[in-house]
This record gives C-alpha cells, structure tokens and sequence, in this order.
C-alpha cells in the first residue's frame, strides 16, 4: 500500500510539471551532494581530527578575519569540489528551462552546477566559489587559481588578499538576489523545494512568498514546511527528475 502511494505522489509530481509553465526551483546542499560535493554541515570523524572549529565557525566573518591561513585550509579542502559534475536534477531543470517552464532556479549552493548544467537565470543566495577578489584592486581570479594557490591566496596585481564570493556566516545576503528571487516565487504557478531542510534563514523565508497551489517539496528528511506543501516526496532528487520525460 505504502509503495503505491509513493508512485501515486511521483506521477502526481509529474503531472504537476508538464501542467506548469511557471516553474520556480528553490534548492539546496541536497541536490549538489547527488554529485558527490559532501554537505559540510555533515560533520565526521575524520573532520573532527583535522579541525579544531566547527565548520560555522570557520565559514564566518570573523574567523576569515581572524584567522584567513586556516579558513583557506578548509575552504580549499572542503568547499573547492571542482572535480564534481551536474546530476539529473541540474540537468533536467535546464532542459526545462530551454523548454520555457521553469523561469528560475534559486539555490543555496556555491558550486556552480546549475550554470555547468546550462542553466541560464540562477540566482545564486550565498554566492559563488568561482568568483573570487582582491580586496584591495578588485581584480577577478577564477577557483582553480584559488586552489593552486597556497597559504592565503594573493592578488597578482597588487599584492592583496583573495576573498571568494560567497556569503560567510554573520554577512548578509546581496539584496538585489533577494528581490529577485522574491519576485520570481511570488509570480510562480509551481514552486519546487529541492534538497534543503528549509532551517537556514532568510534564505528559508523566502517560500513565504509563494501563493500557489502546487507547492511540492522534495527532501530525504522531514522540513518545518511540510504541512504547508502540496506534496512531500522523501526522494532522491536526482532519481525523481531523472522521471521527467521532456
């Protein structure tokens, strides 16, 4: 009986989709750890032995400050996963977006997937590990040059230091990727939930906007939103938009 209902709620999720053409996908660590890139959130063993701070301690402001030799040493450990190689999910959001029913994808993530996937609007909420920054000249420098570099990595230019484009804990979103995302959810007909336990705020506020009917959410654990979804689907992502026939 239970299985049944699971494939009664997946060909609901696939109705759902080929009735919209207003699709808004919000996501998460959950759709880029499909593609091998560790959820570091996801504290081990072998973590603990390494470091001596938890890992929100050492994405924060005042630790890259305080401390930029060893943020770097985790940044370039933990975070640089250059290697990693878009999955279904990222895949088929950009065919449907080529196909003009998905108008967005907001994502959580830093790794540059969606885009390698051919993704075109991706609102990036907490940045991005291929942009990085003299904070003296504002030189540009990609994430390979980054990782090839050692200690705290330096301008070419001007001697200064690198800072990534990605939103360290105690800084606050960009605005203008807020706005945006807000107006797209706001004019979605389908808002997809993908990947994230909806627990990191603002970036979780913004399903607030939403006013559709075709809210899914689509995660391996429970989220505090899921009475407030349409559907719920404790799937991998992955494997389920791997089921949509474009």
């Amino acid at each position: 009986m239970a299985n049944q209902d699971r494939k009664e709620r997946i060909q609901k999720f696939l109705d759902m989709v080929d009735k919209s053409d207003n699709i808004v996908f919000f996501g998460g660590a959950g759709v880029s750890t499909e593609s091998g890139i560790p959820d570091f959130r996801s504290v081990d063993g072998l973590y603990n032995q390494e470091y001596d701070y938890p890992p929100e301690t050492i994405l924060s402001h005042t630790f890259y400050r305080q401390n930029p030799e060893e943020f770097y040493r985790f940044y370039r450990n933990k975070m640089l996963c250059l290697t990693a190689e878009p999955n279904m999910a990222h895949k088929k959001l950009a065919e449907l977006e080529a196909a003009g029913k998905v108008k967005a994808v907001i994502t959580q993530n830093i790794d540059g997937l969606h885009q390698l996937a051919g993704s075109q609007k991706v609102l990036e909420l907490h940045g991005s590990v291929h942009r990085n920054y003299c904070e003296s000249c504002h030189a540009f420098y990609d994430a390979e040059y980054v990782l090839n570099s050692k200690g705290v990595p330096c301008c070419e230019k001007c001697g200064g230091s690198l800072k990534p484009d990605v939103v360290l804990y105690e800084e606050g979103l960009d605005n203008q990727t807020i706005q945006e995302s807000i107006y797209y959810i706001s004019q979605a007909d389908m808002l997809i939930i993908g990947g994230t336990s909806l627990a990191v705020y603002p970036a979780a506020g913004l399903v607030d906007y939403y006013s559709g009917s075709k809210l899914v959410l689509i995660n391996k654990t429970a989220t505090p939103r899921d009475s407030q979804a349409n559907l719920v689907l404790q799937e991998s992502i992955g494997e389920l938009f791997g089921k949509i026939e474009m």
